[in-house]
């Protein structure tokens, strides 16, 4: 299928490795310019030389951290007018509410709540005026069944998931052809998926392999999810053809939550 983005612009935010990567490779694969972030420099250039060599098009690398107003400014300097966004950054570390003060939940919220909400506020306008415009927040599926050890995950990203049910829906973004969705990933084989098993390993006493495959059991699919297989979801949801879809939380995760609606 043609996605219809070919010449397109995208900001893909933790573009380096993971969830974010896959996203900006699909895109790429589709002919969309790109501008990925991470702060690990020597990991983001590797990963955009990478893209460069397999898809020929052109990938900009801006290395920092987005959560900050500096590494904004760098992003959006680069790159001031996309047509694309995804929203991404690394989750909030796992624990015990009990053990998290306020500047652990200042900092859960400033990365997967405000960051979005303040590159989202930076883009949008601009994708109004060009009647096009695709942003995408990737959140997780602990936002449909919290995960009672991912507490700063569940509370920082419900917000942002809040935040965007209003403003997809306000007057004179979805019919400017401008779109804002979450997708929300379930147990992706990822490093982030791979620390966590290893955390509650830790902290269990069992071995992560074990916790892994009791894991498994619960997903209907019977498998982690491959990060391509969540980039290609998203790239299609940065289509022509996904105009119509808008607001929404979009749940990829094998079928594990279990659920009616």
């Amino acid at each position: 299928m043609d996605l219809g983005i070919a010449g397109k612009t995208a900001i893909v935010c933790a573009a380096s490795k993971g969830l974010g990567k896959a996203c900006a490779v699909s895109l790429a694969r589709n002919g969309v310019t790109l501008v990925i972030n991470a702060r690990t420099k020597e990991t983001l250039e590797a990963t955009a030389e990478e893209i460069r060599k397999s898809t020929g098009v052109k990938v900009t690398a801006i290395a920092g951290d987005v959560t900050t107003d500096a590494g904004r400014e760098a992003l959006l300097k680069a790159c001031p007018a996309p047509d694309i966004l995804i929203n991404n950054a690394g989750g909030p570390p796992p624990g015990d509410f009990h053990d998290w003060g306020r500047e652990q939940w200042i900092g859960a919220v400033e990365s997967n709540m405000l960051t979005p909400i303040l590159l989202i506020k930076a883009v949008i306008d601009g994708m109004v005026a060009r009647k096009f415009g695709r942003i995408v927040n990737i959140t997780s599926s602990a936002v449909k069944a919290p995960i009672d050890v991912l507490g700063l995950s569940n509370g920082a990203r419900s917000g942002l998931t809040g935040f965007v049910a209003g403003l997809a829906r306000a007057p004179g973004f979805a019919n400017s052809n401008v779109t804002v969705n979450n997708v929300l990933p379930g147990a992706f084989d990822t490093d982030r998926f791979r620390g966590v098993l290893a955390g509650q390993a830790k902290k269990s006493g069992k071995p992560a392999q074990e916790l892994f495959e009791a894991r498994m059991k619960h997903i209907p699919a019977g498998r982690p999810g491959e990060p391509n297989e969540f980039g290609e979801f998203c790239a299609f949801v940065c289509s022509q053809q996904a105009a119509y879809i808008t607001g929404q939380n979009l749940l990829i995760d094998g079928g594990a939550y279990p659920g009616t609606y």
